[in-house]
């Protein structure tokens, strides 16, 4: 698979990786090694970063859209995501409220579809 890919899949910032990791190819048991056995410099990027968007997304309780948003285009650091958190910023407030009401309507959703199934398969027994 492309590097891109593979990156996406260890949930690392492509550019920060080595050059080895960039130019060459991945194979499925090169990614299953990885994952198994991450190698000194994937195990510093996950734990320092940079993070690419998604991930920082997840560190800071937003949508990637949200990041957007509040202007967050680049890659973060672990130290600029835990700054954000101590600084909280108006932004990252209103998105962390935004998700917060996305998961909630989620579960709503969720459950209401749970309890038409049973509504139903019990409608079908009598």
């Amino acid at each position: 698979m492309k590097p891109a890919t593979a990156a996406k899949k260890l949930g690392v910032y492509l550019p920060a990786t080595p050059a080895s990791f960039q130019e060459g190819v991945v194979s499925r048991a090169e990614l299953n090694e990885l994952q198994a056995d991450p190698p000194e410099w994937l195990r510093e990027l996950r734990l320092n970063g940079p993070h690419p968007r998604p991930v920082v997304a997840a560190k800071l309780g937003v949508s990637i859209a949200g990041l957007a948003r509040g202007g967050v285009t680049e890659a973060l650091t672990t130290e600029q995501i835990e700054a954000l958190k101590q600084e909280r910023p108006e932004w990252l407030e209103k998105e962390r409220a935004t998700q917060a009401e996305v998961r909630k309507e989620a579960a709503r959703l969720k459950n209401a579809k749970k309890e038409k199934a049973d509504e139903e398969g019990a409608a079908g027994r009598h």
